[in-house]
């Protein structure tokens, strides 16, 4: 009853504050900003001045998937609920694309202006997303500097004097890979290694049999470093004998998953630690010549 009446109230005022406010010819950088999505909350932190950021999400705080988890300590934070958002004032609201439906269609109900953002499918889609929030908040110049410092971090990533790709396989949980049209199908051809799943024709987030994923044998084997969550079933898959082998044989290269979770600038140490890795592969391949 008195989550009903609270709504109410809110919708109510809403409206009130919607029809008297003033209205301006062009439409200005915003200056309170929510942000209900992990990767959008570390955009906004890249690009606005602190001053402009009015709460995160709550997932902004947490080491395991935040690169920015410290710096989000010092903003309010959020769990998505239409309510409390509307309550904090803000002028602009940023979320994903898969964000709670219902939130946002209430939020904009209220008249507040909402921009989300769709996960990153490519490298070249992070300059974009930096520039996106800079003009949202009046922040250009900042955001262009950081394009141009990621551009040279990937460069550098990127630097190899190797001649050939390595093959290389992402293994998740569950036995999960990751094909064509995903970032890090992108991050490992950045890195100069073949994925292995392009040459299996999967394609997305698909699941690679452990049996495929011996018998090609890759050179690099890329999966997620643990956190401190608990032991999962979804993890035995890395655990498995035939797998344990072929990490002994070939080596693994275990990323945080908070570099690659969202796309963002942070994911040159990705693409740096695979290079190095394929390098590795290749200078032990010319010894033994």
């Amino acid at each position: 009853m008195k989550k009903h009446f609270r709504r109410a109230l809110i919708v109510a005022s809403a409206l009130v504050f919607v029809v008297f406010a003033p209205v301006s010819g062009a439409m200005a950088a915003a200056q309170r900003v929510v942000s209900m999505n992990l990767c959008t909350d570390q955009l906004l932190m890249l690009v606005a001045d602190k001053t402009q950021i009015a709460s995160l999400s709550h997932l902004a705080r947490d080491e395991t998937l935040a690169v920015m988890s410290a710096r989000a300590r010092n903003y309010p934070v959020n769990h998505g609920r239409a309510e409390e958002i509307y309550l904090s004032r803000p002028d602009l609201v940023l979320a994903g694309s898969y964000t709670q439906f219902n939130s946002i269609n209430m939020l904009r109900g209220l008249g507040i202006s909402v921009e989300q953002f769709a996960p990153v499918r490519s490298l070249k889609d992070i300059p974009a997303n930096l520039r996106r929030i800079g003009a949202l908040v009046g922040r250009e110049a900042r955001a262009e500097a950081l394009v141009a410092a990621f551009q040279s971090q990937l460069a550098e990533a990127q630097r190899t004097e190797r001649a050939e790709n390595v093959p290389a396989a992402i293994y998740y949980a569950n036995s999960y890979t990751a094909g064509q049209g995903t970032l890090m199908d992108e991050v490992v051809g950045a890195a100069r290694l073949e994925n292995i799943a392009d040459r299996l024709s999967l394609t997305g987030t698909r699941s690679l049999p452990l049996e495929l994923l011996v018998m090609e044998s890759p050179d690099v084997l890329v999966t997620a470093r643990k956190t401190g969550h608990p032991p999962a079933l979804a993890h035995e898959v890395l655990r498995h004998p035939a797998l344990r082998r072929t990490i002994h044989r070939q080596g693994e290269v275990a990323i945080h998953t908070k570099y690659t979770i969202c796309g963002l600038p942070f994911i040159t140490r990705a693409i740096e630690m695979l290079t190095k890795a394929g390098d590795v592969v290749a200078s032990q391949a010319d010894s033994r010549k």
